[in-house]
């Protein structure tokens, strides 16, 4: 059975199945699509929602969108920036603060402690030590972060020194994520990668030399010009770094792409490839299998830890069970009070909103309470199980019945390992390929349409 339309054809023969990875977005971030989201419901949903005070119990998370890269990976589809100078930056930063400032004279935002921070991007690494201490100074001066339970910070190797390592160590950040992606320095060139395998080394040893909580190590299978023993030697790279967790992704190729501009153009690029959709599946089947062999434990399906009881990722299971987040910086995306909303998407516009004392806000969607409901299964599928009991409490629904026909078939097609009251489980192979069978669970009218 084909995975999903868009990423299988059939042949018009039915003959044959060609699995190639096709332009289009895989990896389902949130549902429903955010297609969906409007600029009307940023004044009649969101906004009244910032206006209300929060549900009792309810976490809050802030996310901070770093928009700068050293170069664009051709694979990227973030909104970042390779060509702003010094000035720019710290407008920027000082403009992203004033959004924290605005955020905090809303009932839903103010005076609630933080659970989670993410540092995300571009490169929150990119920025310099004076601009890292100077923006979360100004950050913390309302709202101290010392009792957030996790503060993570992305970094690319080719940026980090250990001076900067020791300021991102004195700020509490608990996670540090080493973009690697390879360790092969030609694939890093073919996709466009700033840094290479020589700053990965030495990186890593001054994260290490600082006591982060957890360091994790990002990996990408399928990259351009990725060779069979070129994927092993990244896994085995990996192990003998004995990082805290390592997160491996299947490359996708959403349509703003460089990479996908060119097969879409057919201007012939790039001659490497890739991946098909079933060689990635096997080669991340492969790191897992290697990982759990050295005592790794597979926590979802793209994250292997080394000691479950100590190693956590809060950000992603707070947002997975509906947790609240402000999402600070351009093109970011937030949920609060039951409203999903996403910052407007150039700079321009980012910044010309909060110039005018506004929130920078440009769509926004209220899901239904089955809406809410869908959201937190799929994603929390992506785990690899879930309890019906969390669903029957929070919202008062049997998934056993709600969703029998799903899971029926995920379990005719060999992609169930449970089906029982007490727990629903994918098998190793479900879990590899979940982002496509996770549409089975959307409603009728979010069935095929546009996800972005």
């Amino acid at each position: 059975m084909a995975d999903d339309p868009r990423m299988l054809k059939m042949a018009e023969t039915g003959t044959a199945v060609v699995d190639q990875t096709e332009v289009g977005s895989y990896f389902v971030a949130n549902y429903p699509p955010f297609s969906v989201w409007t600029p009307d419901a940023v004044a009649a949903k969101a906004l009244p929602a910032l206006g209300r005070a929060p549900t009792p119990g309810v976490p809050l998370g802030l996310y901070l969108h770093i928009p700068f890269c050293r170069k664009r990976c051709h694979f990227c589809y973030f909104r970042v920036y390779t060509d702003k100078n010094s000035q720019d930056v710290v407008h920027y930063l000082d403009v992203l603060a004033r959004e924290w400032e605005r955020y905090l004279e809303y009932p839903a935002i103010a005076g609630r402690p933080l659970d989670f921070v993410y540092f995300g991007g571009g490169t929150p690494s990119f920025l310099s030590t004076s601009q890292l201490e100077g923006l979360v100074t100004r950050l913390t001066a309302s709202t101290p972060w010392d009792q957030a339970e996790e503060i993570t910070f992305e970094c690319e190797p080719g940026t980090l020194t250990e001076m900067k390592l020791g300021v991102i160590r004195r700020l509490g950040v608990t996670r540090l994520s080493l973009g690697v992606e390879n360790f092969d320095d030609h694939v890093l060139e073919l996709n466009g990668r700033a840094h290479r395998s020589g700053e990965i080394d030495r990186a890593y040893r001054f994260a290490r030399s600082l006591d982060f909580p957890q360091v994790n190590i990002d990996l990408i299978a399928g990259m351009l010009g990725e060779t069979e023993e070129g994927w092993h030697r990244s896994v085995r790279k990996t192990l003998e770094m004995e990082p805290d967790s390592v997160t491996v992704y299947q490359m996708e190729l959403p349509y703003n792409t460089t990479i996908s501009r060119d097969l879409i153009n057919g201007t012939h690029r790039f001659e490497d490839a890739v991946a098909s959709w079933a060689t990635k599946r096997r080669w991340v089947e492969e790191a897992f299998e290697t990982l759990e062999r050295a005592g790794y434990h597979v926590g979802s399906a793209y994250t292997a830890v080394k000691d479950p009881a100590r190693t956590k990722f809060i950000y992603r299971d707070r947002l997975w069970q509906g947790a609240d987040m402000a999402a600070l910086g351009v093109a970011s995306f937030g949920h609060v009070n039951g409203v999903h909303m996403q910052n407007f998407d150039t700079w321009e516009t980012y910044t010309a909103a909060i110039e005018r004392g506004e929130l920078p806000l440009s769509r926004a969607y209220r899901p239904t309470d089955e809406e809410r409901l869908i959201r937190e299964l799929v994603l929390q599928l992506k785990l690899g199980r879930i309890r019906p009991s969390y669903f029957q409490e929070k919202y008062g629904v049997d998934i056993l019945d709600r969703f029998r026909g799903a899971l029926d078939a995920l379990r005719s097609d060999g992609w169930l390992s449970v089906l029982s009251e007490a727990e629903v489980a994918l098998t190793r192979g479900g879990l590899l390929r979940v982002d496509t069978l996770l549409p089975r669970f959307f409603l009728p009218e979010h069935a095929g349409i546009r996800y972005t």
